[in-house]
């Protein structure tokens, strides 16, 4: 019994000094920073909380810059779906790098095959090697039990998938430099 007593105190003890530290952290709560002498740079930003205490320097471990290329300049980005913009999109990540399709058959419902396209970008630069594109094929028999089957890498639909891509891809990005020329002049 004194031993649940003498723990229930030191608990006590231990945790009012928390609630305490913790009042003196709402004051600056009330008291909104004055953004007009923030620094707008956030590397400054990050810089002048490290000196004061309120941050973390890993050393330059994590000091890699990532530069993000809003999907509509991008024009492999802008050409895929242009030529899948006939088929459903299951998931569309542009952070990720990825177009999934949802099945697809012919309109006409007499076709047991229907496929299933996933296009994943591996760089920006209009390269045959910068797509890798995956086609699942699925046939389903009268008694609805279907097959799935990965169509190979020389399979002529992935072929044409990619020359289409990379082609409109060029025009895209061939217009783009257009409309910045014709501003410039």
């Amino acid at each position: 019994m004194k031993i649940k007593k003498f723990i229930s105190i030191l608990l006590i003890l231990l945790v009012i000094p928390i609630f305490f530290t913790s009042c003196q952290k709402l004051k600056d709560f009330h008291d909104p920073p004055d953004l007009s002498k923030e620094p707008l740079d956030p590397d400054k930003r990050a810089q002048r909380n490290i000196k004061e205490g309120r941050g973390i320097n890993l050393g330059g471990i994590a000091n890699r810059k990532t530069t993000y290329e809003f999907s509509t300049a991008n024009p492999m980005w802008r050409a895929s779906l242009e030529v899948l913009d006939f088929i459903p999109l299951t998931t569309v990540d542009y952070s990720g790098g990825m177009i999934i399709t949802d099945w697809y058959s012919e309109t006409d419902g007499t076709s047991n095959e229907s496929l299933k396209i996933t296009v994943r970008f591996l760089s920006n630069e209009i390269r045959a090697d910068s797509l890798k594109i995956v086609v699942h094929k699925k046939r389903c028999s009268a008694n609805n039990s279907c097959k799935m089957t990965l169509l190979p890498a020389d399979s002529q639909i992935k072929s044409e998938l990619r020359s289409v891509i990379l082609r409109k891809a060029s025009l895209i990005e061939k217009a783009s430099k257009g409309k910045k020329s014709n501003k410039k002049n």
